[in-house]
């Protein structure tokens, strides 16, 4: 449901994204570090919601999925009418959103950057942003950290591949983490 509680979204099954996160988990928890704050990270209720939503993608050609097109209206920015437009930070926004955690409000990828929390040692969950073309580019791609080895991230977000899914990425673009807060919005 977005959250005027009226439902846009479609939900992968359960037991799908809960395969999503056992294939990841076991790996992530043997390579994480404890978050070197007194924070508690919340930042898997937001995990959860984008699995759910695991598979969610564009359409090929002059039809645009409605469910993206949603996200965007839900999140201000409702002059968007095709899902070509760059969606990642758009997906994480809507989501951040609909859970009540703080958010960039803008549809750059980089804006992420600008959220109070940084982090060092990442935990499953927590946002990464990552250049584009090249580290001096405004352009980037925003997502959650799954994992990573010596010469990848894996991150679920939007826009991976026209879709929501979960991407290697060379490490090397890596340009910070940050992590979401939950905001009181009453």
């Amino acid at each position: 449901m977005n959250v005027s509680g009226v439902p846009i979204l479609r939900t992968v099954p359960i037991p799908a994204w809960i395969r999503l996160v056992t294939l990841f988990t076991p790996k992530c928890v043997k390579n994480q570090t404890k978050f070197h704050s007194k924070e508690k990270n919340d930042m898997q209720e937001i995990l959860i919601e984008i699995l759910k939503n695991y598979g969610l993608k564009e359409i090929v050609g002059s039809q645009h999925n409605p469910e993206i097109l949603a996200m965007f209206a839900e999140i201000g920015y409702d002059w968007v009418r095709d899902d070509e437009t760059a969606w990642c930070s758009a997906a994480l926004n809507y989501f951040c959103k609909k859970l009540g955690y703080e958010r960039s409000g803008k549809l750059d990828a980089r804006s992420w950057l600008k959220l109070p929390v940084k982090v060092l040692k990442p935990n499953i969950g927590d946002i990464v942003v990552l250049w584009r073309e090249s580290p001096d580019s405004w352009k980037g791609h925003v997502g959650l950290f799954i994992n990573w080895d010596e010469k990848n991230i894996w991150v679920l977000g939007g826009n991976q591949s026209n879709m929501i899914s979960i991407s290697a990425y060379s490490r090397d673009r890596i340009l910070g983490f940050r992590q979401a807060k939950k905001i009181d919005i009453h």
